[in-house]
């Protein structure tokens, strides 16, 4: 235990024994610099230092962009660049073949190397290949007659037979002779009712109006959009009392009827519009 003891006395004497590190000039021997130290403070002193240049060397590596110029540290462009020009090419790789089955198909074309498939009316994808029975394709006398009913209704009825089926209750928009009725055959898709002056023309049902301006045509007019997909439209007005925007209740006033300058009572051109097509009023309005 003594021989360790003293080991360690003499360790201890060497790591904290003082020395002087004294600089001189050559030829003069005149003292320039002069510093007390011992082991301990030269250890615990590089290793400081030790300790800061590394953690500035990983600051600089890792979060400046000094690193682009240490060889194995790809730059932040190229990066950039690599992705995008990754994205690139699968978009050309999709494309080209895209374009390779485009030309396969009319090299079929061209040399007449056609597959008798069955095509669905929504794809151009090929199905099962099988023969078509053409006897099997030919309407029976039922569908024949049904077909020709059809064709009959759509082309002298358009307007009628696109009638579309109002489901909620219609408030009278003004009460008064219609003097001209709804005639779809004649494209005179409203209907035309003669009221005193300054009535006032109220909301069939709850909605928003869209349009509430002055026309050339049909001087000002209100269009107001209902639930259900109906619309309704005023024209001939005299004072508009709402604005594109509002909101309006079954029945609240949406503007006043006046005169038509000739000397005659005022009227209303009114129209009600269902998903897009045109219908009658009178038969959800009664008007009288």
């Amino acid at each position: 235990m003594s021989a360790k003891r003293l080991k360690k006395q003499i360790l201890k004497k060497k790591l904290f024994n003082k020395n002087r590190l004294v600089i001189l000039n050559e030829d003069t021997f005149e003292e320039i610099f002069s510093l007390r130290l011992n082991l301990m403070n030269v250890f615990v002193g590089l290793t400081t230092v030790s300790i800061v240049m590394i953690a500035l060397t990983t600051y600089i590596i890792a979060f400046t962009p000094l690193r682009e110029y240490i060889p194995g540290y790809a730059s932040t462009q190229l990066k950039r660049q690599a992705t995008e020009n990754a994205i690139k090419s699968d978009s050309l790789i999709k494309v080209l073949d895209q374009e390779k089955a485009y030309l396969a198909s009319i090299k079929k074309v061209l040399t007449g190397d056609l597959d008798h498939t069955k095509l669905s009316r929504d794809s151009i994808v090929a199905a099962e290949q099988q023969e078509l029975d053409p006897e099997k394709m030919q309407p029976n006398e039922a569908d024949q007659k049904l077909r020709e009913q059809v064709a009959l209704e759509d082309k002298y009825n358009l307007f009628e037979k696109a009638t579309p089926r109002v489901s909620q209750v219609l408030f009278a928009p003004v009460k008064g002779t219609v003097t001209q009725p709804y005639n779809a055959a004649k494209k005179q898709l409203y209907v035309t009712v003669a009221v005193a002056n300054n009535t006032p023309v109220k909301s069939v049902a709850a909605g928003t109006v869209v349009l509430a301006d002055w026309t050339p045509t049909n001087g000002n007019v209100m269009v107001v959009r209902h639930n259900d997909g109906i619309i309704s439209v005023y024209k001939g007005l005299a004072v508009l009392n709402k604005e594109q925007g509002d909101v309006v209740r079954s029945g609240e006033v949406l503007a006043q009827t006046g005169f038509n300058g000739k000397g005659e009572d005022a009227q209303l051109h009114f129209e009600l519009w269902k998903d897009g097509y045109p219908i009658n009023p009178t038969q959800f309005i009664n008007f009288e």
